[in-house]
């Protein structure tokens, strides 16, 4: 864990910030968790040291923190020991944000699951040949953990829906493109779970793990297209289901 901070230092972290500068300061700490590379859980200090070291005002800190907790980057803890403490890193911040506007937008009806199945084309595929390209082999093990893992249970059970979603979760990983993880976060967080509430029962369980061990298998023989195109006819079944369960629904 990074050492705690000494605002006392010659080498001080923050510049001073003008008096007010709420956003400034915000966007100082943001800089210094990604520069540093804290992890969720490290302490960056407390009320006091931080706005002696921006040279503002704890209603001026307390603001900044207040616009930083609001995109899941820091949290407060009082009592002994207690201070600021890193949420989540800003990838995963991000993450969460995109992933709650969009279970907003599900909710509200201002977007459909077919639309989202529709736009996680357009990422899960490309991340697909991503990780056929870089998976190096403990990827490739965790994956096929993964698929054994919904084997014998049920779509729509607990332990199916686990492995399920940890094989999308590791594909993604294994892509080894942060940035794009953070932007796919939602279809983990708010896609998978409706999808499962809407057709987890109705998907025939050993076709979803044959089509994920498609996609294993292009992922382990480092073969990009065959990976997209297995990741592309894995999401083409799930929006044929959703497709024929609206259309009886109708």
């Amino acid at each position: 864990m990074p050492a705690e901070p000494q605002p006392d230092s010659l080498d001080p972290r923050f510049a001073p910030a003008r008096s007010g500068a709420s956003e400034q300061v915000a966007l100082e700490i943001r800089r210094y968790l990604e520069a540093k590379g804290l992890e969720p859980g490290d302490r960056i200090g407390t009320e006091q040291e931080l706005a002696t070291e921006f040279g503002v005002s704890r209603p001026t800190l307390r603001e900044a923190l207040r616009l930083l907790a609001s995109s899941h980057l820091v949290r407060a803890r009082q009592g002994p020991g207690g201070g600021i403490f890193v949420a989540s890193t800003p990838n995963q911040g991000m993450g969460r944000n995109v992933s709650e506007s969009i279970a907003t937008m599900l909710a509200t009806e201002s977007v459909t699951l077919p639309e989202l199945l529709e736009a996680r084309l357009f990422l899960e595929v490309p991340l697909a040949g991503l990780a056929a390209r870089n998976a190096d082999e403990r990827a490739i093990r965790e994956l096929e953990a993964a698929v054994d893992e919904a084997e014998g249970h049920t779509p729509g059970t607990d332990p199916f829906n686990r492995a399920d979603a940890r094989f999308h979760h590791l594909i993604a990983s294994a892509a080894g493109n942060d940035l794009l993880v953070a932007f796919t976060s939602w279809i983990l967080e708010v896609l998978q779970p409706s999808l499962v509430a809407r057709i987890g029962r109705a998907v025939v369980g050993p076709e979803i793990i044959r089509q994920h061990r498609e996609i294993l298998q292009a992922v382990r023989r480092g073969r990009p297209s065959a990976a997209e195109r297995a990741m592309r006819l894995h999401i083409g079944y799930l929006s044929d289901v959703v497709r024929t369960l609206d259309e009886r629904a109708g």
